[in-house]
Order: C-alpha cells, then structure tokens, then sequence
C-alpha cells in the first residue's frame, strides 16, 4: 500500500514539476523573443544561432535558475489538489504518518535537487560559453570598454596600475607597473600611455620613466619616449569579465579565485557568490518543498487559490532576502558563504515551524 501512495506522490510531484517549468519556459521565451528580436534582425543573427546557441542554452539556464522555485509553486499545486480531494486526510487516516509522507516528496526533490546540482557544477558554465559569448555579440555589445583606477597583483610583489584602460582597443593611461621584495620597492615604471601590439604580441609603452633599485640601495633612472617590452600577464587577465565565472564549472572557478586572490582582485566576493549558490539553489529544494507540504496539506477556505498567493508571497520573500544578503556580501563586508546561505538558514526555522503545526 505505501509503495503504491509513493510511486502515486512521486508521479504526481515529478508531472507537475515538469509541466509547470515547460510553461513558464515557453512563456519566458515568448516575452525574450519579442524583446529581443530588433537585436536579432538589425545585428544578424542567424537562426542556428538563436536557437542552438541562445535559446537551448536559455532553456538549461533559467529552468535550472529557477527550479527550486518551481518545485515549491509545483508542490503546493498538486498538494492543495490532493487536499481538496480528501486524499491527504485518506492518506493519514489510513495509518500512515506525516513523516512517513514526506518520504515520496523527498525523493522527489532528491531527484530533482541532484539534476540541479550537477548541472549548476559542471554542465550549465560549459552551455553558458555559447550563451554568453551570443548575448554579448548580438544583445549587450557596447562600444565603451573602458575601465578606471584598476590595481591588480598579477603575482606575488608584482603590482599594475591603471588610471584608465579600455578593454576593447587594449591601451591604457597613466600605466605603472611595481616589483616589491617585501615591502621594499626594487622596481617601478611609470609611462603616459600603453597599448598592446598585437602583431608583435608586445606592450608599447609613450613617455616612460623607468626607476632600479639596487640592494644596495642606489638607484638607475631611465627616461625615454618609446619602450617596447612583454609583461608577465595577458590583456584579459587585466580587467576580466565578471561573467566569464559563470563558463567556469567549479574546479575552474576554484583556481581562478586562487589566483584573484593573490593578485588583489575586488571581486572576490562576487566569485564566491557565484561559487556558494551552485549549492544553496538546489539544497533550497528541500527546505521548500517541506514548507509547500506543511502549508498546502490543510484544507482552507481560500483553497488553492490561497495556498497558491502564500507560495507566492514565500517565493517573492526568499528572492527578497537573496538579493539583500547578497548585496550586502559584494558592496559590504557580509561575509559570501554566510550571504548566499542565510536565506535557507531563515526559511529553514520557517519550514521546521510550518511542519511543526501541520495536521498530523
């Protein structure tokens, strides 16, 4: 009897998950068609390219983005159908205990929760190459590239510095270039203005001033007009783009924020920001999911119609307090893993009250 209401629940969870996210899906396409379609036409892109390249990758990213959210809009569909049918209260009048229940819902989410991880690791940063590098041709190009007062280390006591720089052409202003041995300078160069010649796969250094220091403290000066000479580090690693995290699967995204780290990079925080929600998505599936049986397996007067607003009004909430910690993590000092966690830490006490008061 139990193996059949499982296979039952499970049946239902599953059909309805994935009926629900094919839904939003097409609708999701039809409002980015109509919105983006101008772009398509004017900057030409081919068809092969807006359905391989965007729209299937499109699909894998926001159904995965958001399958957490469906899941709980989806359970607390098919919940409040099998409540206002009486099923729930057959269920538990036959024996079986609340907890007891909850198992086929669980396994539900653990299949879906797994799907989600997987494809948040290792599959979605490999589609997002596609997805990306289309957007930026054919959506969100802009002509200026252009970035100011970057510091980075690119190794350990070695510091570049730009007052300008512009990504696109590949030149800069008021370039300065420090070796520290310690917290001694043994080197600096300064130049007016710096662009990389890509014929020659050189630096072309304007107006530079070039200052030695010995260990022994004397200093060699050297001033010139034109310097050509190779640095030990590449035009992208300069200024790189904060979506190309989003190509990395997570040992990738592991190393890079190794190496931000050590050259100084600000955007650690976004980095692991991305890292720590590859996780915190899918594990929300379970936390949802036990809060949509809790508050769906009552019958109310409003019905589904009541219990599909509370979903709502959770779903909203949980998005609202995503965004709050995460902002605070990248303009703040909130710390990233604590950023990205505490939405399912607050709706984790929810859930375990919500379960807690449920009709046993």
């Amino acid at each position: 009897m139990l193996k059949i209401i499982d296979r039952y629940i499970i049946r239902k969870f599953l059909g309805t998950f994935f009926l629900t996210i094919t839904l939003i899906l097409a609708i999701a396409i039809v409002f980015d068609i109509s919105e983006k379609i101008e772009d398509f036409i004017t900057k030409g892109a081919s068809a092969k390219e807006i359905i391989l390249d965007y729209y299937v990758n499109f699909l894998v990213f926001y159904g995965n983005l958001f399958s957490s959210m469906i899941v709980f809009i989806a359970t607390i569909f098919f919940t409040s159908r099998m409540t206002s049918n009486t099923e729930i209260v057959a269920i538990l009048t036959g024996g079986v205990s609340f907890r007891r229940m909850m198992w086929p819902y669980f396994v539900s989410a653990t299949i879906i929760g797994g799907i989600s991880f997987g494809l948040s690791h290792y599959v979605i940063p490999k589609t997002n190459v596609k997805r990306l590098d289309f957007q930026h041709t054919y959506i969100d190009r802009k002509d200026d590239d252009r970035f100011k007062n970057i510091h980075r280390q690119i190794k350990q006591g070695h510091i570049i510095y730009f007052e300008n720089y512009n990504g696109e052409r590949q030149t800069g202003y008021h370039f300065t270039y420090e070796i520290f041995d310690g917290p001694r300078m043994k080197y600096k160069l300064k130049s007016d203005f710096i662009r990389y010649d890509t014929t020659a796969q050189k630096w072309v250094l304007d107006n530079y001033v070039e200052r030695t220091i010995t260990d022994d403290g004397d200093e060699k000066l050297m001033v010139g007009k034109r310097k050509d000479t190779v640095f030990d580090f590449e035009t992208d690693e300069i200024v790189p783009k904060l979506f190309t995290v989003e190509m990395m699967d997570t040992p990738e995204l592991d190393r890079f924020i190794a190496e931000e780290r050590l050259r100084g990079s600000e955007n650690i925080n976004f980095y692991l920001i991305e890292k720590h929600k590859r996780t915190s998505w899918p594990v929300a599936t379970y936390i949802l999911v036990l809060i949509g049986v809790s508050i769906s397996s009552k019958k109310t007067r409003g019905g589904l119609g009541l219990n599909i607003a509370i979903g709502l009004a959770i779903c909203v909430s949980y998005i609202f307090f995503m965004q709050i910690s995460t902002t605070f993590a990248t303009l703040g000092n909130f710390p990233p893993l604590l950023a990205v966690w505490f939405p399912n830490i607050v709706f984790a006490f929810i859930a375990a009250y919500l379960y807690h008061i449920a009709p046993k």
